[in-house]
């Protein structure tokens, strides 16, 4: 079946369906992964969004179950420009197409993505929407300009859990990690509280191969629920959206941050940070999408190759003086560590559980666990 993606500035590009009928708009964003597709499409950082590769051919390794992000999909569409008809891999459950078609997510193949890659580095992102079959594209592209900005939009509240929840679940011993050496690992087990702002699954391994236990709390759940855990550390996740347009996250990350406990944030969590401990956050043009983005660690000098999922950042010239900005991308001087002078609180805008060089920066959960053990 034939498809379209029509944007908001009135391009259209005209493709093959590879997932399930229908039509689906949002923030049309790239990514420059050339592996990890299926962790792509179910990070929940990406609800509200319709993700393109930039990568030749995807879905040659097909998708397996046990490499999810999330229980399902989180994209609101999904780009192209080959979808690869085989599976080469003895893990892979299902193809791409099939894996898409049978989560209802609209997605097109067959387009020139290096051509719209370019349209949104160089003009910023923009609204767009893919319908299958053979509409007017024009008609589209109108409807596209109705949809609502990313700027402003709280897309927390679509994807945090409903209730608190326990990982690893009771007799469940999956945190028996071994790929960290137990000289790295908390010298007793820890109790972590966890915002979940849309928390991607590997967090939560990493933390439990770590030596923690985690209780997660709906973004919602106010601080004293947290506090009233007794928890060892506080863990602020990742997750969609605007963090400016969290004021009830924002409220009870003060109260967190007041308090005596380790408080650490990634991506989503680190700009929450920001704004609590008085900073302010922008829009960026284009984002920052792909496991290749160099950040230099300020205290060692040291560059890490990081994994990024974000369209907002923390403005550096709004940080009060009792923050230190501490690690900063290589791409663009945009900041991408922040820690606080005075209190046990630090922040990533990166995302460290994610591996890509291969673990650059696995000694931030290491980090958190010496501020707890402090005591």
């Amino acid at each position: 079946m034939k498809a379209v993606l029509a944007l908001e500035d009135g391009t259209i590009y005209r493709g093959t369906s590879i997932g399930t009928q229908g039509e689906t708009r949002g923030e049309v964003v790239f990514n420059t992964s050339m592996t990890g597709y299926q962790e792509v499409l179910t990070a929940p950082s990406y609800a509200g969004q319709i993700v393109t590769m930039t990568s030749s051919q995807i879905g040659n390794y097909g998708v397996s179950s046990e490499d999810v992000e999330s229980k399902r999909p989180q994209v609101a569409g999904f780009i192209v420009r080959e979808s690869s008809p085989v599976a080469s891999n003895w893990r892979a459950d299902q193809q791409l197409s099939e894996y898409l078609a049978a989560n209802n997510i609209v997605a097109i193949a067959d387009i020139d993505t290096r051509a719209l890659t370019r349209k949104l580095r160089s003009g910023g992102v923009l609204r767009g929407i893919i319908a299958t079959g053979e509409p007017d594209g024009e008609a589209l592209a109108d409807r596209a300009r109705a949809i609502p900005r990313m700027e402003g939009t709280d897309l927390v509240r679509e994807v945090t859990c409903e209730a608190p929840y326990d990982w690893p679940a009771a007799g469940d011993d999956a945190h028996e990690d071994f790929r960290v050496p137990p000289e790295r690992r908390a010298k007793k087990r820890l109790t972590i509280a966890a915002y979940d702002l849309g928390i991607k699954l590997n967090i939560l391994r990493r933390l439990a191969a770590h030596n923690c236990d985690v209780r997660v709390f709906p973004a919602s759940a106010p601080a004293s629920d947290l506090l009233a855990a007794s928890p060892d550390g506080i863990f602020l996740s990742n997750g969609p959206g605007d963090p400016a347009a969290l004021p009830y996250v924002i409220d009870n990350v003060k109260q967190l941050v007041a308090s005596d406990v380790p408080v650490f944030g990634i991506c989503l969590g680190h700009q929450v940070l920001g704004l609590a401990m008085g900073g302010n956050t922008f829009k960026l043009k284009f984002g920052h999408r792909g496991g290749n983005h160099p950040v230099k660690n300020l205290a060692t000098n040291k560059v890490e190759i990081t994994s990024q999922n974000h369209g907002f950042a923390v403005d550096p010239e709004s940080l009060p003086g009792h923050v230190r900005v501490t690690h900063l991308n290589l791409y663009d001087g945009t900041v991408e560590g922040l820690r606080h002078v005075d209190k046990r609180v630090f922040c990533v805008q990166y995302h460290p559980e994610a591996s890509p060089g291969p673990h650059d920066a696995d000694y931030l959960f290491r980090q958190f666990l010496d501020e707890i053990e402090k005591d």
